[in-house]
């Protein structure tokens, strides 16, 4: 079984050492025993939790619920119905901020559709729709 150093599990990993070191921190990763040379040598499995947390990342997880859901793999009587929900919490999750992005887009193209691109900032409707907003505020 391999073991990595630090720096070498960061490049394989994708992620620095200093966030390794915080996964460490946070018990996402267990810190790894010491070898003779007094370096901390990796075992071959916290490589593969890394990329689980990188995928899981790219899906949108936080790192609570990525910690929720290594902790599902590895808890006694946990089913796949489990990590199930809380994929479909993600999806309606990312739904709902869909919704939000698309009014949001929605809203800058008609910003940018009532300013002509052209006098002083004074007189920008951008900057003055920009200011209404935060007094109804």
């Amino acid at each position: 079984m391999s073991s990595y150093r630090i720096g070498q599990l960061a490049r394989l990993s994708g992620f620095g050492v200093e966030t390794i070191r915080y996964y460490e921190r946070e018990r996402l990763v267990h810190e790894p025993p010491r070898g003779a040379s007094g370096y901390r040598q990796y075992p071959e499995d916290t490589l593969a939790r890394l990329r689980f947390i990188r995928h899981a990342k790219e899906l949108g997880f936080s790192l609570k619920e990525i910690k929720d859901l290594l902790e599902l793999r590895v808890a006694p009587g946990a089913s796949c119905a489990g990590v199930r929900k809380r994929a479909e919490a993600k999806i309606t999750a990312v739904r709902v901020k869909q919704k939000k992005l698309r009014q949001i887009e929605q809203a800058l193209v008609k910003l940018a559709a009532a300013c002509r691109g052209r006098g002083p900032t004074s007189n920008c409707p951008i900057l003055d729709a920009l200011d209404e907003r935060g007094r109804a505020s």
